[in-house]
């Protein structure tokens, strides 16, 4: 029996060829395409983003002093792969990069979980994360409300802080600053309260 030849790895014109419409990965050499976020979790993305983006970047109201960027290229090593939201602290990344890649790798990441992307930001991502010097890793699912705020110590992540619903988010790196998780869910605005009934 002929045995199956061992599977090329993926190249960059590869990831290059995947349509717009799907971001496109390569992890361990594989080829990894997934459609582009729901709603929600767009949504999500954009507000973390916001909550992060005063204090922490421009220094309106907290310290400043980091770069933010949505769905990066970052080149870590062999790997090429999009987080939802990447951060750096000034000084690591001081000028804009000429290529449409980073390869300086980020402080701080976040991925927001989706069914489609789950497993493979909980396993070989988080570790390609861990391998190439990531501090921090936040991994925020909008289905459940749930933040996990990882932090690498001794090359492993550790789960310092978990932030549900109804919980405010104040966890490091940034956690200088606190702000309501349920804020990152634009689609579940509270209901306005309800006026007492009239007495007869």
């Amino acid at each position: 029996m002929n045995a199956d030849p061992a599977r090329s790895r993926a190249t960059y014109a590869d990831l290059q060829a995947v349509p717009p419409h799907r971001v496109a990965e390569i992890v361990d050499g594989v080829l990894e395409t997934h459609p582009r976020p729901s709603p929600r979790h767009a949504g999500a993305a954009l507000e973390l983003g916001a909550e992060l983006s005063f204090p922490f970047q421009r220094g309106r109201g907290g310290p400043g002093g980091w770069i933010f960027m949505v769905e990066p290229e970052l080149h870590l090593g062999p790997n090429v792969v999009v987080p939802d939201l990447a951060g750096w602290r000034r000084e690591r990344l001081p000028r804009e990069p000429e290529t449409a890649y980073v390869e300086t790798a980020p402080d701080w990441v976040c991925e927001i979980l989706s069914p489609s992307t789950e497993k493979l930001d909980r396993g070989p991502k988080r570790r390609i994360y861990a391998d190439a010097g990531v501090g921090h890793l936040w991994l925020l699912d909008p289905q459940t409300k749930l933040l996990e705020a990882f932090a690498r110590v001794a090359d492993e992540w550790l789960l310092p802080a978990a932030i549900g619903e109804g919980e405010e988010v104040r966890a490091a790196p940034f956690d200088a600053i606190g702000f309501p998780l349920d804020a990152l869910f634009p689609f579940d605005e509270p209901m306005a309260p309800q006026k007492p009934s009239e007495e007869a």
